[in-house]
């Protein structure tokens, strides 16, 4: 195959492909066996076998390939000139009218510090494991800094980890100010701040110690915390925006096709599963363990090739309401959007998997929403022994006290926090309490909205329980007003 004729595969080309390549040496065949990252028309990132020895590739096409292909060479010769560890390029490439590639000498068995912290983020807050961790990045960021470098998509998976030596990967991201002497103190606060931004925001009181780490391998500059936590909130505004619009479009993360009569939208990593279950969730609703039917909404617990999911299917009743709708976004939208937009914050909820409206001439119909089944049981359940007495386990009380620190902070409601949308999560340990039936939440942009929004749901969750008993006195003593 010829380089220009990667970027008619698409997304999934078939492997393993034979590439028509060229350097100083000749001719020779890329075998590419693997994919790992995949722009499709634009950039094929993967690992094969070149002249006899296992790469890993970069390949671009399409009508940027070449300014993409300079961005990233450029990148990796300044990284090679100012003696950071980065992998050996074996060959590079630019053919007009073809496109271009980088060979890069493939690291074994070597594992990304993204990786390696998403072995230890269920562990207890900066546990020594996950210390250890962010100690190696923020020591990797520092030696880059201390040279003028910086990497503008800076994140745990462009640091390689190879038998304890640390590796800065993907060039194209790579920025110098001046080569070789220490990068300005703005820089830096900014640099920094893309960094802590994608950090989960419990980690956000221990940025100061965090920063000791980057203080002992570059001292050049006092970083006040105050600057630096001003970046990592503009920073992280950004990153859930962004974030947003692509749960509504096709990409790396989602797969989305609209059209007249239908629009949808599937988890990338979920579709093969996905796919069918839309096809047919009106059957394995009718089929399914129902919680509610008829109405405006049905919601059942189905069985899918040995995996327990949660349909919900969003009705219209009848013209009157069909009038309502049609011409707004669904509430199995809302639900969808709110459900990653929760999952992204790090505030638990089942994982939202797939979306289906059905649509005539683009006027929407009925609606479906796809997630993870949680077990249960709901606060009620779980509290109901407790009623009484008031003797709650302090570790979900605790996580509760979580739940409520987490909307706060985020300014977020949920409309009907009644207890059973509150349910209990074991699956990351110590336990969490969960979100379900999204369809009013919102994230306030002021204060204002948001305090009477928060004062409608704390009353709402109060009432689960006798206001007479030690069970609410007590919730009511724990949970903050504002």
């Amino acid at each position: 195959m010829r380089l220009s004729e990667l970027q008619k595969t698409g997304r999934a080309p078939g492997l393993p492909l034979s590439i028509e390549l060229a350097d100083a040496a000749g001719p020779a065949h890329l075998q590419l066996l693997t994919l790992l990252r995949v722009l499709p028309g634009q950039r094929y990132v993967g690992a094969g076998v070149w002249r006899g020895r296992t790469v890993l590739a970069k390949l671009m096409v399409g009508s940027k390939a070449a300014r993409n292909f300079e961005r990233e060479l450029t990148g990796v010769r300044v990284l090679a000139e100012q003696g950071l560890t980065t992998p050996l390029l074996l060959a590079d490439g630019l053919q007009e009218g073809e496109g271009g590639w980088l060979l890069f000498e493939f690291l074994e068995h070597a594992e990304s510090l993204g990786d390696a912290w998403r072995a230890v983020e269920d562990l207890p807050v900066l546990a020594d494991e996950q210390q250890a961790v962010l100690a190696q990045a923020l020591e990797a960021i520092a030696r880059m800094h201390l040279k003028g470098v910086w990497q503008q998509d800076l994140h745990l998976d462009n640091l390689l980890r190879q038998n304890g030596k640390l590796f800065v990967i993907d060039g194209g991201g790579i920025c110098v100010e001046t080569a070789g002497t220490p990068l300005s103190r703005q820089k830096v606060l900014e640099n920094l701040g893309v960094f802590f931004a994608q950090l989960p925001k419990n980690l956000e009181p221990f940025i100061e110690e965090l920063l000791v780490h980057y203080l002992l391998s570059n001292g050049e500059h006092a970083l006040p915390l105050e600057a630096l936590l001003k970046h990592v909130e503009k920073v992280r505004a950004w990153r859930l925006n962004d974030f947003l619009d692509k749960v509504g479009r096709d990409c790396s993360l989602f797969s989305v096709q609209r059209g007249a009569m239908s629009f949808q939208a599937v988890r990338r990593e979920e579709e093969d599963a996905m796919l069918p279950v839309l096809a047919r969730a009106d059957a394995l609703l009718d089929q399914g363990h129902l919680y509610k039917t008829g109405g405006a909404a049905s919601v059942g617990k189905v069985e899918v090739d040995g995996r327990t999911l949660v349909i919900k299917r969003y009705n219209i009743k009848g013209v009157a309401h069909w009038l309502k709708r049609f011409w707004r976004p669904s509430r199995a939208w809302h639900s969808w959007r709110e459900g990653n937009r929760l999952a992204f914050l790090g505030i638990a909820t089942p994982k939202p998997l797939a979306l289906l409206e059905t649509r005539f001439l683009w006027l929407r119909t009925k609606a479906y929403l796809v997630t993870e089944y949680l077990p249960g049981p709901d606060i009620i359940e779980r509290f109901a022994p407790y009623v009484e007495s008031g003797d709650a386990p302090e570790a979900e009380l605790q996580a509760l006290d979580q739940l409520f620190a987490d909307l706060i902070r985020e300014r977020i409601s949920h409309g009907d926090l009644k207890g059973h949308n509150v349910f209990w999560d074991p699956s990351r340990a110590p336990g969490r309490w969960a979100l379900i039936d999204l369809d009013s939440m919102c994230q306030h942009r002021s204060t204002a909205s948001f305090s009477a929004a928060y004062a409608r749901d704390r009353a709402r969750f109060m009432r689960n329980w006798p206001q007479a008993s030690a069970l609410h006195r007590l919730l009511d003593e724990r949970l903050p007003t504002s």
